[in-house]
């Protein structure tokens, strides 16, 4: 969904290679095993991987540093630089669960808004198409909430705005095709409620006019005129060019030829 290499810089902002004191004269496995090795050694084994773009391989000896030198100086950034080359990698659940460890051992650390930044980002990258499921776009919209609302006047909150932006029309393109389903069923009660949704929680998406428009299209086929007019009346108001308004506005003169509309702008 985003372009990698754009989002990396942002990403990289609090992320500081410590200096090692040695490098590795062996290059270590990368297997799983328990190898006991010196921080240095490990930290520089992971750097290594993660300039040549070896993601994963990088993650799992930052996880090293930490599993066997969780005391050291080391082993906090090691945590966070994991998550990161997770997320590089696109592992996304070990992202997340390298960024939540962080965030639960260092629940007040300078570093905290970029660890529910990167936990917001992981599950941005799984958005799926409006026909899918959404459950990862609402974690999503509720991770970007979260950073915004704890770390209001972070680097990272502006654009979490944006992120929510996109995310709300995402989730409002789901009610609209949801909406839609129902109306070529006939289940016009089914459908408005949807419609109300977008209209009520996403107004300032890209689908409201439309939504507007099938509301009135759905209340007109309930037997509620009144409510269809309230629909017009209010994408009149707020979208009088759009075709979403002339559409209503000949619903309603097919529907109720002797009802007041307001006549659609040229």
């Amino acid at each position: 969904m985003v372009n990698k290499t754009r989002i990396a810089a942002l990403l990289l902002l609090p992320v500081i290679i410590l200096p090692v004191a040695a490098c590795a004269g062996n290059k270590a496995k990368t297997d799983t095993a328990y190898v006991a090795r010196d921080v240095n050694t490990l930290y520089s084994e992971a750097k290594e991987r993660l300039d040549r773009g070896r993601y994963e391989e990088a993650a799992i000896f930052f996880d090293e540093v930490e599993r066997q030198h969780p005391y050291s100086v080391w082993a906090r950034r090691a945590q966070l630089m994991s998550a990161f080359s997770y997320y590089m990698a696109q592992k996304y659940t070990e992202s997340i669960s390298s960024a939540t460890r962080f965030l639960t051992i260092h629940p007040g650390n300078k570093d905290a808004p970029y660890a529910n930044y990167l936990i917001a980002m992981s599950y941005y990258q799984q958005i799926e198409d409006v026909t899918r499921d959404q459950k990862i776009t609402q974690q999503a919209s509720d991770s970007f909430n979260e950073l915004i609302r704890r770390y209001p006047q972070s680097r990272y909150a502006s654009d979490a705005r944006l992120k929510l932006d996109l995310i709300n029309d995402h989730l409002a393109g789901k009610e609209m095709e949801v909406g839609r389903f129902y109306q070529r069923q006939g289940n016009w009660l089914a459908a408005s409620t949807r419609f109300r949704e977008v209209v009520d929680k996403y107004q300032t998406t890209t689908h409201t006019p439309e939504a507007l428009e099938r509301l009135v299209e759905s209340y007109l086929n309930l037997g509620l005129p009144e409510e269809a007019h309230k629909a017009a009346a209010v994408l009149g108001a707020n979208y009088p060019g759009s075709k979403w308004y002339h559409r209503s506005y000949e619903l309603i003169q097919r529907h109720a030829p002797s009802a007041v509309a307001a006549q659609p702008t040229s």
